[in-house]
């Protein structure tokens, strides 16, 4: 986060609904937290941002510590609503029928094309590069990258060890230096 020296204050003012801490938390946070989703490959990433926003907003009255343990308890929070998607996911039948799914197509598939194809294509690259790493090193990447998150931070998010996510990090970019020297 940004905030640095106004943390305190704005997390304070957050919890007294103040709209302007909440408009500064989320334009600190929302970015970096939907792109370590997109990267990981969650599914709805807009909602997934939304539903984690809701459960900070929900549970702000019971955080206690500073600007980095903040920042890894929102970003624990978006992986485990990310988890929660995908076990959602695998227990639903998709149906399409009716203006339901007249209603999500149109959500879905109208808006900005230019936007949304530059942003496709750039997902695309990215997932071609990352899609051989395991999922915990594609998780301790997004983390350590995308996210900025601390190793001691990945390692709350993931409740691992920071021993482990250091290693995994280490593979990671060990298999990514192999692989885009191959392809070079």
């Amino acid at each position: 986060m940004t905030l640095k020296e106004y943390f305190a204050s704005t997390l304070a003012a957050a919890r007294t609904g103040s709209a302007w801490a909440w408009e500064s938390i989320y334009h600190d946070l929302a970015g970096p937290v939907a792109g370590y989703l997109r990267g990981a490959g969650a599914p709805d990433v807009e909602d997934l941002v939304s539903e984690t926003f809701l459960s900070v907003a929900k549970d702000i009255h019971r955080f206690e510590g500073d600007e980095d343990s903040f920042r890894a308890w929102v970003f624990t929070i978006a992986h485990r609503r990310m988890q929660d998607a995908w076990r959602s996911r695998g227990r639903q039948v998709p149906v399409a029928d009716g203006d339901a799914a007249q209603e999500h197509a149109e959500r879905r598939w109208l808006g900005n094309v230019e936007h949304e194809a530059m942003t496709s294509m750039s997902m695309v690259e990215v997932h071609a590069i990352i899609d051989h790493l395991t999922q915990a090193q594609r998780d301790v990447l997004l983390l350590r990258v995308v996210g900025d998150l601390s190793v001691a931070q990945a390692a709350e998010v993931l409740d691992t060890s920071e021993g482990a996510v250091r290693a995994l990090q280490n593979r990671a970019l060990r298999d990514l230096r192999k692989e885009l020297s191959d392809d070079a």
